[in-house]
């Protein structure tokens, strides 16, 4: 009998409430699955294991609802979740359905925009804090262009950090216990969106007016549209300090956003994905923000929240077999051979470490002969990944 891998919160698993409540619509064709509330959502969420959801503000609260409504929708979110034993891990704002944002939010070229968009943020932040979200993220979806000669990217930028700082304020003055995370994107829905990558969100982070209060919320798809490889993005986050959120999910490279199901696909790189988090004992929530195929019914949604979180405990298994693993760790051990008098010289400078570095003779050529296994290494690891080891 198959093992269960059943999850509990302790995984603190977590799903976007836009990924179950897709309905399964693209840009060729209309839904194919009935509507999902987002009370239903967080309660079946919460029933089959889920630590915490993820939301825009509009999927609990319909654009343009009176404050009335939104305090009687809020209100039964969280009576909701209290009822399931989940809670809200992260909130967002939607600045990208209606079309007001059709040439960005906070970069749009209009001040009318922009201010309104700040105003929204303001209510999603607010929202986030009532249902005790923690972080806080920035998907800037229609912040890009298609046209170049549009709009200046240098000024687009200086108008985003902007707006990131004002709400920054906003939130220190409120006592609002959140952080802010920018989540990259190369492009689509705009032909080009700004802050692309990691790399690119990580060092905008640093010269905003609170760096420590802003990270970067990776998407594992988003990273491979790029043809850039997840695990070496997430692992500089993780080296930085800046892992504040993580969007799980698959992709085939250099395609459009397909948003498939944790582990699906690049099977190898999301193995090391999940090493790199539990090696690091990441803190963070294991969020997911995929969708399930269009061809799914209702029932089948659920089929696809549990294959997200049963691929990711099963991807944790190997990873304490990889670690376990005395073959491979003693190739490991070779490659990696230590010197730890080598490494403390070089970890600070002074003036006696560069005396001693300069006095040290090197043998480049024994060096350069010395063995690295990398073909039987990797071939043990996806020995391991295929269950034959």
């Amino acid at each position: 009998m198959a093992k269960a891998y059943k999850p509990t919160k302790a995984d603190k698993f977590a799903f976007g409430l836009w990924t179950v409540m897709n309905r399964g619509a693209d840009p060729f064709g209309g839904p194919t699955r009935k509507p999902l509330s987002p009370f239903d959502a967080i309660r079946r969420l919460g029933e089959m294991g889920a630590y915490g959801f993820e939301f825009h503000d509009n999927d609990i609260v319909p654009f343009g609802s009176s404050a009335a409504e939104r305090d009687k929708l809020v209100k039964k979110a969280r009576q909701v979740a209290d009822s399931v034993g989940i809670r809200a891990t992260m909130a967002t704002c939607n600045m990208f359905s209606h079309s007001v944002f059709k040439d960005g939010a906070f970069t749009s070229n209009d001040a009318r925009v922009r201010a309104f968009a700040v105003q929204k943020a303001m209510g999603a932040i607010d929202m986030g804090a009532e249902l005790g979200a923690k972080v806080f993220v920035f998907w800037g979806g229609r912040e890009g262009a298609e046209v170049d000669a549009s709009k200046d990217p240098a000024l687009a930028l200086k108008r985003y950090r902007e707006a990131v700082n004002f709400l920054c304020e906003y939130v220190l003055d409120n006592g609002y216990d959140m952080r802010f995370a920018v989540e990259p994107k190369p492009n689509e829905p705009r032909g080009d969106i700004y802050l692309a990558t990691a790399g690119s969100a990580l060092a905008f982070a640093y010269t905003c007016a609170h760096p420590e209060m802003i990270g970067v919320n990776p998407e594992l798809e988003h990273i491979r549209m790029s043809g850039l490889n997840s695990y070496h993005e997430v692992c500089q986050l993780l080296e930085a300090g800046k892992l504040f959120d993580i969007h799980l999910g698959a992709q085939k490279p250099l395609r459009y956003d397909q948003d498939i199901r944790f582990g699906a696909e690049d099977l190898k790189e999301s193995f090391f994905v999940v090493k790199a988090l539990e090696d690091y004992q990441w803190k963070g929530t294991r969020a997911f923000d995929c969708h399930p195929y269009r061809t799914e019914s209702e029932e089948g949604v659920w089929d696809f929240v549990a294959g997200c979180m049963r691929s990711y405990l099963i991807l944790k298994e190997k990873v304490a077999a990889f670690n376990g693993d005395k073959e491979i760790q003693g190739l490991l051990a070779e490659i990696g051979e230590g010197h730890r008098a080598l490494e403390k010289l070089m970890r600070s400078y002074s003036c006696e470490a560069v005396a001693a570095l300069k006095e040290r003779s090197f043998n480049p050529d024994a060096l350069a002969r010395k063995k690295l296994p990398y073909e039987k290494l990797d071939q043990l690891t996806q020995e391991l990944l295929l269950g034959v080891r």
